[in-house]
This record gives structure tokens, sequence and C-alpha cells, in this order.
């Protein structure tokens, strides 16, 4: 067996879906590339059995009949770092959007090709994978720009007041990029890493102003993160790296 299908075979993935049908059809085409997975019928259930399942990643249908699941999505977004897919019926753009602006990684439309569906999984759960002990030097795990501290380790974020955030892993995935690569014009696709990219996929611009949001003194000053039209982004900051038990200044 492949690392990659033996590592795709532990990893649970929670179906959130009121339709028995769609639940079934997921479960099987996830289950056909190997992975782990367990429904939930509804929101309360999800909720009751979160801490001892401990997913990986959750698939959550936004019409669901006791909940909504964008509130059901910030419950989980609270209370785990799993990944959350949004699957949703409804054509209005607001609600993915929004989706996407609350925690969720990445959303799939109904009717969805099983293929798309099983792609966008294995990427959200790319992004959620730890680093390997030992691939990242201890020396460069905190990243350092005009008095903001990143801590690629646990994906927190201080601010030069000290507050602390705590980044959703699109986030800190988005930021890792940023601070690897400073004063370096980016390509949408380089932002999203591994993930495919259609044409009308908007989904790192909603990531780009969730982390401005956190990061910018307003939404529309673009002093760290700036936008160069019809070429990318741009993150204008002098990064220093500094190791994992570096005192705060």
């Amino acid at each position: 067996m492949k690392i990659d299908e033996e590592r795709e075979r532990q990893k649970l993935i929670a179906i959130v879906e009121d339709d028995p049908d769609v639940a079934r059809i997921i479960g099987q085409v996830l289950g056909d590339f190997s992975f782990r997975t367990v429904w939930c019928r509804n929101a309360a259930e999800l909720l009751h059995r979160l801490r001892s399942l401990a997913p990986d990643l959750c698939i959550i249908d936004l019409g669901l009949p006791d909940m909504d699941g964008i509130e059901l999505m910030q419950r989980v977004r609270a209370q785990s770092a799993c990944g959350i897919l949004i699957l949703t019926g409804r054509a209005y753009v607001s609600d993915r959007v929004m989706g996407l602006e609350l925690g969720a990684d990445d959303y799939v439309l109904k009717p969805f090709e099983p293929r798309e569906l099983v792609a966008r999984v294995r990427s959200i759960l790319r992004r959620h994978e730890p680093v390997p002990d030992g691939s990242v030097s201890a020396q460069r795990q905190i990243a350092t720009f005009s008095g903001w501290r990143f801590n690629t380790g646990n994906n927190t974020l201080h601010a030069p007041n000290g507050e602390k955030n705590l980044l959703s892993t699109s986030e800190a995935n988005l930021l890792k990029v940023f601070v690897n690569n400073p004063n370096r014009i980016l390509q949408r696709e380089q932002l999203l890493g591994t993930r495919d990219l259609s044409p009308t996929d908007r989904s790192i611009d909603v990531s780009i102003s969730r982390l401005r949001r956190k990061l910018e003194p307003d939404a529309g000053s673009q002093t760290f993160i700036k936008t160069v039209y019809g070429a990318g982004y741009l993150f204008l900051a002098s990064v220093t790296w500094l190791a994992a038990d570096a005192p705060p200044p």
C-alpha cells in the first residue's frame, strides 16, 4: 500500500448531513479512497460526539434541520482544529463567502462530482497535516515583523500590544507563505499551495480579507498585504526568524 493511502486510511471524516442518501454517497465515495467516515444526522449529534470522535475533517451541510450550518461550523471551530468543508445546495454566493470568512477551509456545491469532493478533502487534510519532527529548524519557528510575532508551530499571532490571536488553519497557512516570501509578488495559485484553483474561485481573496482584519490598522490600509492588480499579493515586511524558545522582546 502506498504511504499516502495509508495516511488516508487513518483519517476520520465526520459527515454532517440530514439526507441519508446523500450521506451514504459521500461515505461510499470517501470509503473508496480509504478514508474512515462517521455519519452525524444533525448538528446536535456532531456536537455531542465531537470530543470523543476527534475527526480530522468535518463535512457540514448548511441546510441542517436543527441548526444553521454556519452556526454549527463556528461552534466546531471553537472546539476543534479539524478541517471544515462546507457542503451546500444553496445558490447564494453570500452563504459560501460567509462560511469561508468564519473559518471554513473550502466548500463544495451540490450536486458534486465525486472526484472533486475527494480532491478538496485531500487538499484540506494536507494543509492540516502536522509538520514532521525535525523537518523545520527550531531556529525558524517564530517570525517577527514590525513588532508582530507569529509562531508557525502553534499558529498563534501576537500583536505589538501583546494581544494574542489563534489563527485558523487557512489563515496560518497563508501567513506562513507570506513570511517565508516577504517582498515578493505571489500569485493566487502560489498562496493556495497544492489546491487546484478554478477561475471563479474566490476563497483565497476571502482568506486574505480575514488575515488583513487581524494585521492591518484598518481594512483598506494594505500596510502589510498589498494587492498587486493583475499579478497577485505582496507581503510588505522585513521578517526576522527566532528560535521556538526565544523570549518576547
